[in-house]
């Protein structure tokens, strides 16, 4: 399927923002998508509980040694969707069932580099009413279709040598 934009999202394993994302036609970057590939890898002997030794290394590229293990190993996963975007949609203060990453540390790391990056950013507050859900809705729904419509030639022949490369696999 061909994506509009690559689209990370926050909380990064919100299965709600994902499916609006796709809805429409960007490609949604989630958590969910990262722990499928390590789980269906042959790399690992019995997942999810083994680690590849390649998963600490990728860890330090967004995270310093001195940070705790876990947010090294949760930017192992995130940092290289954070490296895909395209756009980004964070919500604020959500409730934990939302879309929990689990550790703050890593949150207010992940936020910060999306928002290094330079991509277009929408940042909404978590809904509390039926009205704020409506609006959150419509923020989310302008926001996606402002983004490009269509890609520059160059990404266009970049993603097909890439598409290429995975149906080899």
């Amino acid at each position: 399927m061909n994506f509009l934009a690559k689209v990370f999202i926050y909380p990064i394993n919100s299965l709600i923002l994902a499916d609006l994302v796709e809805r429409f036609g960007h490609k949604p970057l989630t958590m969910m998508s990262q722990i499928r590939g390590k789980v269906t890898s042959l790399s690992l002997d019995s997942p999810p509980i083994n680690i590849t030794p390649e998963d600490p290394k990728l860890g330090l590229k967004y995270a310093a040694i001195e940070v705790p293990a876990g947010v090294r190993g949760r930017m192992s996963l995130i940092g290289p969707l954070i490296e895909q975007t395209e756009a980004a949609i964070i919500v604020e203060n959500p409730p934990t069932d939302f879309g929990c990453v689990g550790c703050n540390r890593t949150n207010e790391l992940t936020k910060y580099l999306v928002r290094s990056k330079g991509v277009p950013v929408l940042e909404v507050k978590y809904p509390e009413s039926d009205e704020e859900a409506r609006d959150f809705v419509n923020e989310i729904v302008a926001f996606l279709e402002s983004l490009p419509k269509e890609k520059p030639e160059d990404e266009k022949v970049e993603e097909k040598e890439s598409a290429e490369k995975e149906d080899k696999k």
